[in-house]
């Protein structure tokens, strides 16, 4: 918010490598668990809420407002479109552990996933000048992997 992209780019990047780490330290230890994992997703969802409205909160323009608008409203119907079809998967006996993931629960593939959101969030603070083009790209791209995973879900998961 205050416009300190490289500092805020470093926190990002070192927030990316504890987010990885986490998982992967509490395997090792024996220590991991459910609600480590819950956490872990909770915690995320706040990251990436945060970055994009500080990044508009620093620069309110219109645009800038239409743009957050559309990627948190992505990332909102996203969250509900993969959370919920993971929850089905688990009760389903099909989720994490059927699919052999380290993971507390599966995450089912969208078009846009961490390695792409890192990318995207980096782009955010190296180019804020960008912003509402950046985040309405990405809106658009967490759109089409929502229509990806409903249409996935609709040809996989039979009416019991």
């Amino acid at each position: 918010a205050m416009q300190w992209y490289w500092p805020a780019l470093g926190l990002w990047l070192f927030n990316r490598v504890l987010d990885g780490l986490d998982g992967l330290v509490a395997r090792a230890h024996g220590s991991q668990s459910d609600f480590g994992g819950y956490l872990d997703i909770v915690l995320d969802f706040i990251v990436y809420a945060a970055v994009p409205i500080g990044l508009y909160w620093g620069n309110p323009t219109g645009a800038n407002g239409i743009g957050v608008i559309l990627l948190l409203g992505s990332f909102y119907v996203n969250a509900v479109s993969w959370l919920y079809l993971s929850a089905i998967l688990e009760k389903r006996a099909a989720g994490a552990d059927a699919q052999g993931e380290l993971t507390s629960v599966t995450m089912p593939k969208g078009l846009v996933g961490g390695a792409e959101t890192i990318l995207f969030f980096i782009l955010f603070l190296v180019w804020p000048g960008w912003l509402p083009w950046l985040f309405g790209a990405m809106a658009v791209l967490v759109a089409i992997g929502i229509l990806l995973r409903l249409h996935w879900a609709y040809r996989n998961l039979p009416n019991e």
